[in-house]
């Protein structure tokens, strides 16, 4: 590689490690890379600096598909809609998954709804802006500064879809039919305004109107999300391509799908990535657990039961174990669960306080693991919690 190559892959220090490794027999130096916790395939970095970089995930495709498209009313989402098992590649499998829950949703035609507009016109539409008519054009009658509510076809779900259509486009490794396919999708949303590359992606939200929607729009969020990252200062950092955090992604899972099962067989309530704890009382430290479950107590209020936090590493270290006892101190609670994705369970930590022991369980979660066996150990997860509550200290 260059010397701006190498530049480049050191701006992504939360993307890669980076690492000089001896030189080469030709007195070139070496260099040692390995992705963090991150997968996907991307165009980094400018002119001479240009590196193309794919990063493949260690997890099955149809395994991770199932990951990211998993939320508690889609519990049951089955990969081989988007034939997962026949595409090794992380790319060609979101393209097809999307595509084909895309051209589903818009079989019956566009989503319409309706959307508050502001202009200036030379007749009136709606209603009049006094102040801002008064603010720019004092003392003249047109043109008018109005305000209207428009029934389009261009609303969030609609632009969301269009962002994703075109950014899938500029994947690598994609099959000319899934190409075709996506271009008769552009074409069939041709009124509506896209994203501009990095602007906030659309902002939805489920209802009866936009169901038929909503796998598409889930698959659409991942691959605009799919490119995240800054650099050490601050500032963002654009990319070309896909690039998903395992992390995350293995955390809003377990606490999505953990969730949906303790709320079936416990009831109650279940919060996945609450961030309305705090540690201390003028609320400056942010507690993030991955999953709180809430239960009435005796007189029937609400209160924080079960605290649940994914770890995407091998094993447990000891601050995992400080963050959990600041987790179940600040919760009331005895007990906290730790789930990793691999590594030994191991006997649970018991912790003495002055108010009483509290024990810290860790669990694995073998991603590995067909996705039919996968499911059964998350139910198995979800009893080995229940039964820690029913078992006393």
């Amino acid at each position: 590689m260059t010397g701006p190559q190498i530049d480049t892959l050191r701006a992504f220090d939360k993307l890669l490690d980076l690492r000089p490794s001896g030189r080469a027999s030709d007195g070139r130096q070496r260099f040692r890379l390995k992705a963090k916790r991150t997968i996907g395939a991307a165009r980094l970095g400018l002119g001479d600096g240009v590196v193309q970089l794919r990063i493949a995930p260690k997890v099955p495709v149809d395994r991770l598909l199932y990951l990211l498209t998993y939320t508690p009313d889609r519990a049951d989402w089955k990969s081989e809609q988007i034939d997962a098992a026949i595409r090794p590649e992380l790319f060609p499998a979101i393209a097809i998954g999307f595509v084909r829950t895309a051209e589903q949703a818009l079989v019956p035609g566009l989503l319409t709804g309706y959307r508050h507009r502001e202009a200036t016109s030379m007749t009136l539409r709606g209603r009049l802006r006094v102040s801002s008519q008064l603010r720019t054009r004092p003392g003249l009658a047109l043109p008018l500064e109005i305000a209207y509510t428009e029934h389009t076809p261009d609303v969030s779900e609609n632009q969301l879809l269009l962002g994703a259509i075109r950014r899938l486009c500029r994947l690598p490794g994609l099959t000319p039919p899934i190409l075709s396919r996506l271009r008769r999708l552009d074409a069939a949303l041709e009124d509506i305004t896209a994203p501009a590359p990095g602007a906030p992606i659309p902002v939805w939200t489920p209802t009866r109107l936009n169901r038929r929607y909503v796998p598409a729009l889930r698959l659409a969020e991942i691959v605009l999300r799919g490119a995240s990252f800054e650099y050490t200062d601050g500032r963002p950092i654009r990319v070309d391509g896909l690039l998903i955090n395992m992390e995350k992604v293995f955390e809003e899972f377990l606490a999505k799908a953990l969730g949906a099962l303790l709320e079936r067989q416990l009831g109650g309530r279940a919060k996945p990535q609450s961030r309305n704890h705090f540690l201390d009382d003028k609320r400056q430290l942010r507690l993030k657990p991955d999953l709180v479950h809430w239960l009435p107590n005796l007189t029937g209020t609400p209160c924080p039961a079960i605290v649940v936090d994914a770890k995407y590493q091998h094993g447990l270290e000891r601050a995992n174990l400080y963050q959990m006892l600041a987790y179940c101190t600040r919760l009331g609670l005895t007990e906290g669960h730790l789930v990793s994705v691999a590594g030994t369970a191991g006997d649970p930590t018991y912790i003495p306080t002055a108010s009483g022991p509290i024990v810290l369980h860790h669990h694995v979660l073998d991603l590995s693991l067909s996705r039919q066996a996968l499911t059964i150990r998350l139910s198995d997860l979800a009893q080995a919690i229940i039964q820690a509550r029913q078992t006393p200290l």
